[in-house]
This record gives structure tokens, C-alpha cells and sequence, in this order.
């Protein structure tokens, strides 16, 4: 059998696959609230409960960075080693890897139903592949093209500095470092990042919350309650929040796809995205995404595409582990 992991900062996917055919079947799959736990080997344990299975590998991929086969997960307060996951298999091999290199892992296993074309680039496109992810937080990884094929690799592009380009951006800047000195741009790319936007916009409108668009922000996620204001069209403020939250997604796209130069295609993964295609294929994603002055001719020639699939990463953390 072999264990996969999709780790993040909201819930935790884990499954169970059956390759004594030669293939990955999945045998079983569950999902659990992070936060409900204090460990990932508490949800683990709980999983593999009354299931006797002779584990061969393990992979999983977890939202922070792995160094040296550890992570203290970014968006949990928790530190997960892969020694210690080992020891929990019976010393079946556990890999620990970025849960947007599990991603990017589970990219060319995906069908063309499970992929949505906002750009399609030039035909027959190769070379270096990027994936960007918001979701709880932002993710970033890279595929390098070694001439048949791409080999994933992880970086921590979330959490550079949001660089202002307009007065709009400066005075959004400088409202977020008062409130958290370092203004990464996970801070605007995440659900977090989405109420942060709106919050600001809100005391910048000067117009009052709506009581029911209150209350409905209190009882629900409130990321997720902008989101289907603005796409109702019910609220100015929430509308104006999502165009740039969808700005801002082009513009960090189009600086990963030229930092990796990635003329084999640019993927955007992770939870929101899927929420907001209609969004993403009006013009303002592409229009933001392409904006790079004497670049743009290159960013026009690579393909542009959402994942579908959000059990991408689980899938690709199954192959690595096969593949180990």
C-alpha cells in the first residue's frame, strides 16, 4: 500500500492506494480539519485506524517549507518530520515534500476535463512549467524541463514583499504593515488575503457595512461570503475587493512565470481559484498577468490554465511515492 498526504493549512486529505497491479488504485480516502488536531500524526493514527494495511511508502506534501526532511507548517502550529511519520509506519519510507511540489507532481496526471485554458498559448509550447496556489495561504513551485520531462521543485515565492505599484497599492501597503509590519504577498493572495482587501476598501469607501452582510461574514467564512457577494453583484465594496484580489492573482502570476520562465505553461491551483473562474476569464486576470512592458510577447506565448481537480496534490504525493 501506499500513504498520501495532502497537508495544508485548512484540512488534511489522506489516502490510501493499492499498486500491487502496477497502477495507483485508491483504496481509501478521508478528509479531516487541521485545526481539530495538534499533530499530523495524530490524523494519521486516526486514518489508518482499524485498517490493516502494509504500508510500503509514504508521501506527503504540507503547506510550509521542508528542510532537511522538517517543517514547521506556516499556517498550523505544528512541526512535522518525516523520521517521526517513519517510525509511526513501522519504518516504511516517508517522504516530506512542499505541498505545491505534490501539486506540481500530480500536474501530468491530469485530463483535459480537469483543466480550464484561460490562455492557450502556443501551440506545442515546452520548456519550464510555474504553478501558483491561494488557498489558506499562497503557494509557488516550479517544473524544470530536462528535455523529456519536468521535475518538480518547491520555492516560498508567498512570502516575498508586495511591491506597491499605484497609489491604490501604496496606501493598501501601508495598511497592511501597520497591521503586520511584513507585507507578503500571501497577505492579499489567500482567503485571509481577500478580507484583508475588503476590510481595507471598506474603511477606504467610507460607506458602512450592510448589517446582513455582517451578520452573514460572522456565521461563514467571510473570504468565501465577498467571494458570492461579488459574483451576486450585491455589494459595490465586495465587487471592487474581488477585481483586485484577481488583479493582484495576475500580476504575481506574471511574475513567477517570468522569475521561472515558464514558457511550457503557467497553472494556477489551490481552493480559490476553481471559485472564481467566471472571474478569472474576464479580462482583468490576463490583462494583469500579461502586463510586464517588453515581456509581454513571451508571457502571450504561454499557456494559462486553472486545475479543476482538488485532489491534485494527494495524487501527485501517491506518484512521488511510487516513484521513490
Amino acid at each position: 500500500m501506499i500513504l498520501a498526504g495532502d497537508i495544508g493549512g485548512t484540512k488534511v486529505n489522506l489516502a490510501g492506494y493499492d499498486r500491487s497491479s502496477g497502477m495507483l488504485q485508491l483504496v481509501a480516502q478521508e478528509t479531516f480539519h487541521s485545526r481539530d488536531y495538534s499533530s499530523l500524526s495524530e490524523i494519521v493514527a486516526k486514518f489508518l485506524e482499524g485498517k490493516n494495511w502494509d504500508i510500503l511508502r509514504a508521501c506527503f506534501g504540507i503547506a510550509g517549507p521542508v528542510i532537511n526532511g522538517v517543517c514547521h507548517t506556516t499556517n498550523l502550529p505544528w512541526v512535522v518530520e518525516s523520521s517521526t511519520l517513519s517510525a509511526q509506519l513501522d519504518g516504511a519510507p516517508a517522504l516530506l515534500i512542499n505541498d505545491l511540489e505534490a501539486n506540481a507532481s500530480g500536474i501530468k496526471v491530469l485530463g483535459p476535463n480537469e483543466l480550464c485554458t484561460l490562455q492557450i498559448g502556443q501551440k506545442g509550447a515546452v520548456g519550464n512549467m510555474a504553478l501558483i496556489s491561494a488557498g489558506t495561504g499562497l503557494g509557488e513551485a516550479g517544473l524544470y524541463w530536462v528535455g523529456m520531462d519536468h521535475r518538480p521543485f518547491a520555492c516560498e515565492g508567498g512570502h516575498v514583499d508586495f511591491s506597491p505599484t499605484s497609489e491604490l497599492d501604496t496606501e493598501l501597503f501601508l495598511h497592511l504593515h501597520k497591521k503586520f509590519g511584513h507585507v507578503s504577498w500571501e497577505r492579499l493572495l489567500s482567503g485571509q488575503g481577500q478580507v484583508n482587501i475588503y476590510e481595507f476598501l471598506r474603511q477606504r469607501s467610507g460607506v458602512a457595512e450592510p448589517c446582513w452582510l455582517g451578520e452573514e461574514m460572522q456565521a461563514n467564512d467571510p473570504a468565501a461570503v465577498i467571494t458570492q457577494t461579488a459574483l451576486a453583484k450585491k455589494d459595490p465594496v465586495c465587487e471592487q475587493a474581488l477585481d483586485l484580489f484577481v488583479t493582484y492573482y495576475g500580476v504575481k502570476a506574471g511574475n513567477l512565470a517570468l522569475t521561472i520562465m515558464s514558457t511550457g505553461g503557467l497553472y494556477i491551483g489551490g481552493g480559490i481559484a476553481p471559485r472564481i473562474l467566471s472571474k478569472l476569464q474576464e479580462p482583468l486576470f490576463l490583462n494583469a498577468f500579461l502586463a510586464k512592458g517588453r515581456m509581454r510577447p513571451i508571457l502571450e506565448k504561454m499557456p494559462v490554465k486553472v486545475i479543476l481537480n482538488s485532489k491534485t496534490a494527494l495524487i501527485g504525493a501517491a506518484h512521488r511515492a511510487a516513484m521513490a
